[in-house]
């Protein structure tokens, strides 16, 4: 159903603040383009946090809207609150999203059981296939793979992104799923091994910066040329890490303003611009990959 290098894709922002609907037109053609097999659209690097409601929901009808099934889109639906989850993914199901994404409920630090009730109650309310989501970096709560095992049974609930970078756990929650049940990585610096140990795709932050190069990679490794990947992720690792010495996404949307892709780096507060060395950092990179002059 979904393989390959899903984009993270961040939301572009005026220097008003305004959602940039120009720029976001702009960088859904250029990922079709490009050959990325699909979006997430206003998950954490879209700033899903920042966004009110209705803003939320307009970005993704706008996304859809600018995709025309060109592409697949699944649109992030995760809240802390699992009323306010249910209440995003009733809506955006009726703007032809393909799918959800749904992040393990942050702050809240719920048990296990809370974490299943939680995910079964937003499976329930629609008939859209669900990809849950594993951040504990970001969320505090770990959803341990007999979770996922127990939640894979819903037949609404089709894969996870783990975002842990733990390696290990593929290879657990592998053993534990179903064979159809799709296993994406979340981090980037691990995302070819994760690929190369029976790993399904990625949602990826780099692959909002150098799409070409992370459609490719996941090809080569879904047909079993891992050492084709591998070349391919040697020559993106250093871009991996330079993309997150700063929260994500102010390092990606800086690099995306100076690559000449948004018309402005602007984030929503608390978020702030970067650090003039992290903008000569991630600036140098952009140099060495030739993606700026």
């Amino acid at each position: 159903m979904f393989r390959g290098s899903y984009v993270a894709l961040v939301t572009p922002l005026l220097a008003s603040g305004e959602i940039d609907n120009l720029s976001l037109e702009r960088l859904v053609q250029w990922h079709i383009e490009a050959g990325t097999h699909g979006i997430v659209a206003v998950g954490t690097t879209g700033e899903s946090a920042t966004l009110p409601m209705d803003e939320h929901i307009d970005v993704v009808k706008q996304i859809v809207h600018y995709a025309q099934g060109q592409i697949p889109v699944i649109a992030g639906s995760g809240a802390n609150s699992t009323e306010e989850a249910i209440f995003l993914s009733k809506e955006m199901a009726k703007l032809s999203v393909d799918g959800f994404l749904s992040v393990v409920p942050y702050y809240n630090k719920p048990q296990q059981r809370g974490i299943i009730a939680h995910f079964e109650a937003i499976a329930e309310a629609t008939d859209l296939p669900t990809i849950l989501y594993n951040v504990p970096s970001r969320t505090v709560a770990d959803m341990s793979t007999e979770t996922v095992a127990k939640l894979s049974k819903h037949p609404n609930i089709v894969g996870l992104k783990d975002a842990t970078g733990d390696l290990t756990r593929l290879a657990e929650t592998r053993q534990a799923v179903s064979s159809d049940f799709i296993n994406f990585s979340g981090d980037d610096a691990t995302g070819c091994e994760f690929l190369c140990q029976g790993g399904d795709g990625v949602i990826s932050v780099s692959a909002n910066i150098v799409p070409t190069q992370m459609a490719q990679m996941c090809d080569a490794a879904g047909k079993q040329d891992f050492l084709g990947a591998r070349a391919i992720e040697a020559v993106l690792s250093k871009l991996h890490t330079d993309l997150f010495i700063e929260p994500n996404p102010v390092i990606p949307k800086w690099a995306l303003y100076k690559m000449g892709r948004l018309q402005s780096a602007m984030l929503r507060l608390p978020m702030v611009l970067p650090e003039l060395n992290s903008q000569k950092q991630i600036e140098y990179r952009l140099l060495q990959l030739g993606l700026i002059k």
